[in-house]
């Protein structure tokens, strides 16, 4: 079962890198990128942080069987496929929507790396997984979801919920600050998909810092008051702890939606790169230095602000792409 860190994961690949953009300078901010892209190149970015303390309940755990959630194009679905290939351990991923008659490169890679797929209908899926509510997904001392017929059919299991969220993936991801000094920032940025990297990142975050969610997708704007319950200390009932006031969302770069893109949006990409050779995906990362780059012109940030904004991989999903598109 898993050892307890994959040997192929290097932290040490890690690097920090300007972020120099035309006229960012006269805004008096200071851009760096942390790439944890380059971490690995199928275990990419915050998947690997928000894996790791899963992998390691379920082997506490001997648990015979991994499963997990995603749709066609998954980052973590590809992760999980392959970190329990590395395990040895049977991994099953649950995919959103049917099956269809050609998989997507991103499935095609997961069954590779031995992970049986099960298609189930959009409905399904969704009455399978549990919604973000602004609880912890996590439910019990393993973080498993009480999700329907799943233990029954799969015995013995250990279920990842979607996206690596819950108490484990939160725990992991306040591990990606350690990886360089976060004190020399007084912002730092991050996608928000489920809300795991942000929720880590807030707990790890030092006193005086401001921690900035940009949603990529819709239908999000009510997730810091839900989440004010997975920070340290207490809110006002006293009943759990709630989220800390430094902690904002950005709800305005998602372009129309999870996975959405405009010509805009695939420009920016391009120009990204050829002023900065930092490669984004258009689901996630793009989102977020577009978003960063559009507030500090509006003159969102003080001049003398330093940011850090998380590069959390996943570029396997620009895949989906006509060839051509990207200049990367």
């Amino acid at each position: 079962m898993f050892p307890g860190e994959l040997t192929l994961i290097d932290p040490a690949t890690v690097t920090v890198d300007p972020v120099n953009l035309p006229g960012l300078e006269k805004h008096g901010v200071m851009v760096d990128a942390l790439r944890l892209d380059k971490i690995h190149p199928v275990v990419s970015g915050n998947k690997w942080f928000k894996l790791k303390e899963h992998l390691r309940i379920a082997a506490l755990t001997n648990s015979r069987r991994l499963i997990t959630f995603g749709g066609a194009w998954s980052n973590h679905i590809v992760a999980t496929a392959f970190a329990a290939r590395q395990a040895g351990t049977p991994v099953t991923g649950i995919i959103r929507g049917e099956q269809p008659l050609h998989l997507s490169l991103t499935l095609q890679a997961a069954a590779s790396y031995g992970m049986h797929l099960q298609f189930i209908s959009r409905a399904e899926y969704a009455r399978q997984t549990k919604a973000f509510s602004g609880e912890r997904p996590g439910k019990g001392p393993d973080d498993t979801l009480p999700l329907t017929g799943l233990a029954d059919a799969y015995p013995g299991s250990y279920i990842i919920p979607e996206g690596g969220a819950g108490d484990a993936g939160i725990r992991g991801s306040k591990e990606i600050l350690s990886l360089m000094d976060g004190s020399l920032y007084t912002h730092i940025l991050c996608a928000i998909g489920t809300g795991t990297t942000w929720l880590g990142l807030a707990e790890a975050a030092r006193s005086g810092q401001t921690i900035i969610g940009v949603p990529v997708l819709k239908g999000i704007d009510d997730f810091l008051t839900k989440a004010r319950r997975l920070r340290v200390g207490k809110d006002e009932s006293g009943a759990g702890p709630r989220l800390a006031d430094h902690c904002l969302l950005a709800c305005d770069y998602h372009f129309g939606g999870y996975a959405r893109k405009t010509q805009e949006l695939l420009d920016f990409m391009n120009n990204l790169y050829r002023q900065t050779g930092i490669p984004t995906d258009f689901v996630y990362t793009a989102k977020l230095f577009f978003g960063a780059t559009d507030m500090i012109n509006k003159g969102f940030f003080p001049s003398g602000s330093r940011l850090l904004l998380i590069h959390s991989g996943g570029l396997q999903g620009n895949s989906s792409l006509e060839p051509g598109i990207l200049d990367f």
